[in-house]
C-alpha cells in the first residue's frame, strides 16, 4: 500500500471512532513511556477499565510522579498504579527494568511498547547506538522479549491471549534509505546506528531516521508475530497519526511554526491518538487473534507500505530479526533463551 498526502488529509480529517472498553479486573498493565502524550492518556484509559495493577514505566521520576497524580485525578484509580523507571536509551536500565519484573513474578496481561525520541543530530548513547534507534528499535524488542515468557505464562494459566502493543507510525509508508544500507553486506542496525554513517551522510541521515526507526517497529512486529502463536500473545503495531503530543518538541525554533499549524489543522488529540493503543490491546476480545501481526490505522488492520511487502522487504525483515536478536544477546543472554524455547521456529 501507499499512502499519498491526500489520503494521508482525509485519515487525519476523520472523526476517531470512540475508544473500545474493556473490562481488566485482575490484570495487569504495563504502558511504557507513560508520562506524557498517547502513553499518558492510554494509562488514563486502562485505569478507567480497573485494571487489576497498572505500571506507568518512565524515564523521569519526577514527570513520571506527575503523571500518577493526573492518572489518579482522572479516574480515582490509584491504589493499583505504580510507577517503574526506565530510560530506553541505557540498556542496563533496561535490564533491571524487566529483571525487577521478572523478580516480582506477577502476572502480565498488556504491554503497550509506547517508546520514541526524536534527536536533531547525530547523538550516540553510552552503549554505542545512535539514539531514537536504540530506544525504539533495539530496547522496545529487548523488553518484549524479555517479557514473553510472562505474557505466554499468563495466557496459559488463565486461558486468556496476552497482548502486545508497539506504537510505530503512519511515517513508515514514506521512509526513505540509502538502499545500499539494505542491499549490503553490512549489518542493517549497526550501519544505521554507528558514527560512521552518519559522518558519511551529514544531517540526511537524522532528517530520514524517525521514519526509518517506525518502519523497523512493523518489520520487528511481523517478524515476531511469525514466531508467537496467537492463542497465547497477539502482537501487533498500531499508528495514532498525527498527534498534538511532546515529540516535536525538540524541532529547530524555525519550524515550530509550521508543526503548530498542521497541528492546529489536522492533529488529532493525544486522547484521540491514544485510542488506537487500546484498540490494539483490548479490541476483537472474542477473537483476538484476527489483530496478530498486524498493523491498524483508524481501528482497523491496514496495509503496510508497499516496501514491507516487497520481495526485498520480507528479506530486510528476516535480516533485521537475526540482527536484533544476535545484539540483543550480546546485551543480555537470557534473550537467547527466550528464543530458543518461545521462538524456535517461524510458525
Amino acid at each position: 500500500m501507499k499512502l499519498g498526502f491526500t489520503p494521508w488529509i482525509r485519515f487525519q480529517l476523520q472523526t476517531p471512532a470512540p475508544v473500545v472498553e474493556a473490562d481488566l479486573a485482575g490484570k495487569t498493565v504495563v504502558v511504557l513511556g507513560a508520562n506524557t502524550g498517547l502513553g499518558l492518556e492510554a494509562a488514563i484509559h486502562f485505569a478507567r477499565m480497573n485494571a487489576g495493577r497498572l505500571i506507568l514505566a518512565c524515564r523521569s521520576q519526577s514527570r513520571g510522579e506527575a503523571a500518577i497524580e493526573k492518572v489518579k485525578a482522572a479516574t480515582q484509580f490509584g491504589n493499583k498504579l505504580e510507577l517503574w523507571i526506565v530510560d530506553l536509551a541505557d540498556f542496563g536500565s533496561v535490564k533491571s527494568f524487566v529483571n525487577k519484573f521478572e523478580q516480582d513474578g506477577g502476572r502480565l496481561d498488556i504491554l503497550v511498547a509506547n517508546a520514541a525520541v526524536s534527536p536533531l543530530s547525530y547523538q550516540p548513547t553510552k552503549d554505542g547506538f545512535e539514539t531514537s534507534l536504540q530506544v525504539a528499535d533495539l530496547s522496545t524488542p529487548l523488553i518484549v522479549l524479555r517479557f514473553l515468557p510472562i505474557l505466554d505464562k499468563t495466557a496459559r494459566e488463565n486461558g486468556t491471549a496476552s497482548r502486545v502493543v508497539v506504537v510505530s507510525s503512519e511515517v513508515h509508508y514514506w521512509a526513505s534509505f540509502d538502499k545500499k544500507v539494505w542491499t549490503g553486506s553490512d549489518p542493517i542496525i549497526r550501519t544505521l546506528g554507528g558514527a560512521a554513517y552518519h559522518q558519511e551522510n551529514g544531517s540526511s541521515a537524522i532528517r530520514a531516521r524517525y521514519p526509518i526507526t517506525k518502519l523497523l517497529n512493523v518489520f520487528f512486529t511481523r517478524a515476531l508475530a511469525a514466531r508467537v502463536s496467537p492463542h497465547r500473545v497477539v502482537v501487533n503495531t498500531v499508528t495514532p497519526g498525527m498527534c498534538k503530543t511532546e515529540l516535536a518538541r525538540d524541532l529547530p525554533v524555525i519550524l515550530r511554526p509550521l508543526v503548530w499549524l498542521m497541528h492546529a489543522l489536522l492533529g488529532f488529540t493525544a486522547e484521540q491518538g491514544s485510542r488506537q493503543l487500546i484498540f490494539g490491546a483490548v479490541a476483537e476480545p472474542a477473537h483476538p487473534e484476527k489483530l496478530h501481526g498486524q498493523f491498524i490505522m483508524g481501528s482497523k488492520p491496514t496495509e503496510p507500505s508497499d516496501f514491507v511487502l516487497s520481495d526485498l522487504g520480507k528479506k530486510s525483515e528476516e535480516l533485521l530479526w537475526e540482527e536484533v536478536v544476535e545484539i540483543l544477546d550480546k546485551v543480555d543472554p537470557k534473550v537467547k533463551q527466550v528464543a530458543e524455547e518461545y521462538l524456535a521456529r517461524k510458525i
